[in-house]
């Protein structure tokens, strides 16, 4: 399992994803789930993964590679808009399912796979879309700000209160983190190392890209200083005057 979110803002783009990818007790391995094409001074597209990691390798090989899109083969570095760039990406998945489905489907393997892809074209906004296994995909708005695949359960609560479009770049960061420390404390199929990518609005270059591993001062206080805070916040609240 995995855990990926991306927050949309009116400054920019927040992509954060783990790497813990594990095929049963025995096979936990870490793979980065982010990918990243990035043409400094007309764009910056990442895509973050979560389900069947040899299926989501196959989709950014063949993005990589190119894609047949509107009749011809298309890749990331050259569509006119993101929403393009979406459509791609849910034809690259159809692709990959059209070559490999019927054969995991024989062998009891289901075609598990969700994207988000975000960024920024130069002359264009910044948008954030998720697209389904069936290469479909809706997209982020101001009034549902962020997007999650893999296992969101644990992290949307605290999203859900905090989270508006015009949070900051670095509030949205310190937020990511707090989301995907509660994943980690509650599943363990989800595990760090985690990537980090920052794409300000308009930039139209990676921002700011970390690998950010457990012993991470900054992360380790985030753990400490959101647990931390819980414990006094519950502590202030006054008591149901109905208790024993």
């Amino acid at each position: 399992m995995t855990y990926c979110v991306g927050l949309y803002l009116d400054d920019g783009l927040v992509m954060l994803s783990d790497t813990r990818t594990n095929a049963g007790i025995d096979h936990i391995s870490t793979f980065s789930k982010m990918h990243v094409a990035e043409y400094p001074g007309d764009r910056v597209i990442c895509m973050l993964s979560a389900g069947n990691l040899a299926i989501s390798q196959a989709v950014w090989s063949r993005l990589e590679e190119g894609v047949m899109l509107d009749g011809f083969r298309q890749t990331l570095g050259g569509v006119p808009s993101m929403f393009r760039a979406a459509q791609l990406c849910g034809a690259a998945v159809r692709e990959v399912y059209a070559a490999d489905g019927p054969t995991m489907s024989s062998q009891g393997i289901s075609f598990d796979v969700s994207l988000l892809v975000g960024g920024q074209i130069a002359g264009q906004p910044h948008r954030l879309f998720l697209i389904y296994a069936a290469g479909n995909f809706i997209e982020a708005t101001e009034d549902t700000p962020f997007l999650q695949v893999g296992e969101l359960k644990y992290g949307k609560p605290i999203l859900d209160r905090v989270v508006h479009h015009e949070t900051t770049l670095m509030d949205g960061v310190k937020l990511a983190l707090i989301s995907m420390d509660s994943t980690l404390r509650s599943n363990l199929t989800v595990g760090p190392p985690l990537d980090l990518m920052v794409l300000r609005r308009d930039a139209l270059a990676v921002t700011f890209r970390k690998r950010i591993t457990e012993d991470d001062p900054y992360f380790r206080s985030v753990r400490e200083g959101w647990s931390n805070s819980l414990r006094d916040a519950y502590r202030a609240m006054s008591s149901p005057d109905w208790a024993i």
